[in-house]
């Protein structure tokens, strides 16, 4: 009965850990999602595979599938790429982590800056960004004032972000709204809402692809993903590579996007 809520494609899951033929020749460019987000999960893991005890080992091998996946969005014609970089609760995690991902943050936004503008990427966060340290936040800025010129396809950063914080901001900004009578109860619909989340300016995602086989979607665009198709994978963050992220959007590509409605031809499902 819940089998369909979340459909994985052979590949996402018996051959996703090996992807050795790339389907980039069989996706149909009609049909290629504005708008991609990911949940980049299994740095940890991976780097327990390798015989490294700490995580932050796996942080710094993951660059190579944020590059990969970046470049492989914007040669498909992805307009608008969310990554799912540090969320609220991330807070929480062993200080020294934390600050080596600060830390990791600084540096590879520097470097990666020029491959950026080399792809015609901009770059732009969502999130409390407020909240992170004070040499993030000059850096981010700055890479953002770099990139603003980009128009080939937008690369968004989650960062001190999650779903329940964008969704008590919003709400926040309208009941201010309300008090100072620029709005009234009865103007508040879904489109209101929406014109106030952090990703105000660009479309809901149409594709949720996650790493690691984790079944969850840890409190990541809560608002936005009412009916974005999901895709989860087996493959651990940094072993991500472009041959994967075309197999999510062959799998993408299969999927019967309904909205909540039928199709036409059937009125029994």
């Amino acid at each position: 009965m819940f089998s369909g809520f979340i459909r994985r494609s052979p590949t996402a899951t018996e051959a996703s850990a090996d992807v050795t033929t790339d389907v980039f020749g069989t996706l149909d460019p009609q049909n290629i999602p504005q708008h991609i987000a990911v949940i980049m999960d299994g740095n940890g893991r991976w780097a327990k595979k390798q015989g490294m005890s700490k995580r932050l080992f796996g942080h710094n091998n993951a660059i190579e599938a944020v590059r990969a996946c970046s470049e492989g969005c914007a040669e498909l014609g992805v307009k608008y790429l969310t990554l799912y970089a540090f969320s609220t609760e991330n807070w929480g995690r062993p200080q020294e982590e934390v600050d080596g991902l600060m830390s990791l943050l600084v540096h590879t936004i520097a470097a990666e800056t020029p491959t950026l503008n080399k792809n015609q990427i901009r770059l732009t966060t969502i999130g409390h960004t407020a909240g992170l340290p004070v040499a993030c936040q000059a850096e981010l800025a700055k890479a953002m004032e770099d990139t603003a010129a980009n128009t080939r396809m937008t690369l968004v950063l989650a960062l001190n972000y999650s779903g329940r914080w964008d969704i008590s901001h919003a709400m926040g900004q309208i009941a201010s709204k309300v008090a100072a009578a620029e709005l009234s109860p009865a103007d508040i619909t879904s489109e209101i809402i929406s014109a106030h989340m952090s990703t105000a300016d660009m479309p809901d995602p149409e594709l949720l692809i996650r790493t690691s086989g984790e079944l969850r979607i840890s409190n990541f665009l809560l608002w936005q993903l009412a009916y974005t198709e999901l895709y989860i994978t087996e493959t651990l963050w940094p072993d991500f590579r472009k041959e994967d992220l075309h197999a999510a959007l062959a799998a993408y590509q299969l999927r019967d996007r309904r909205f909540g409605r039928v199709q036409s031809t059937d009125q029994t499902t």
